[in-house]
């Protein structure tokens, strides 16, 4: 059998029982990843404009997954504070957090939001496996609480 362009069908468009099933997949498998990782089950929820808010506990950090929406483009983001700002020998710090980033966070990365050093992920919802889904939440939380108490010692204020 050979398959050519000329082969391929286009789908019909979802009803919209389906879309709102897979809203709900994609819900039900975060928080189904939150109720594996929360360690104190003091999990949350905030619900509004279409996104979700969620905040967990996983060792010595919080951890925090948002959900922009429920279409192929919106966003699940992943992140978790390791270090307040500013921070002693900031330069150092910036080499450390690049080189860590160059080798050790897989699909995660430092970075800076607000004051605050974080370990963030982000991906579209388009093809998202519950896989990675529980892949990308576990992967911030890991190297965030592998990390935090370390970064704040060498360089809180």
């Amino acid at each position: 059998m050979t398959l050519s362009p000329s082969s391929l069908e286009t789908l019909p468009p979802l009803t919209s029982t389906e879309a709102a099933n897979l809203a709900a997949d994609h819900i039900e498998i975060i928080e189904t990843v939150i109720a594996s990782l929360d360690q104190d089950q003091s999990a949350m929820v905030s619900h509004q404009d279409g996104g979700y808010l969620w905040k967990f506990s996983y060792g010595s950090v919080e951890v925090y997954v948002q959900l922009t929406g429920t279409h192929d483009n919106d966003l699940l983001t992943v992140w978790s504070p390791v270090l307040d700002l500013p921070a002693k020998d900031e330069p150092k710090l910036m080499r450390h957090l690049l080189e860590m980033n160059c080798g050790e966070t897989f699909e995660a990365c430092f970075g800076i939001l607000g004051d605050q050093v974080v370990v963030l992920a982000s991906r579209p919802l388009a093809d998202m496996s519950a896989g990675e889904t529980s892949r990308l939440m576990t992967i911030v939380a890991t190297i965030a609480d592998d990390n935090d108490e370390a970064l704040q010692a060498e360089y809180g204020a």
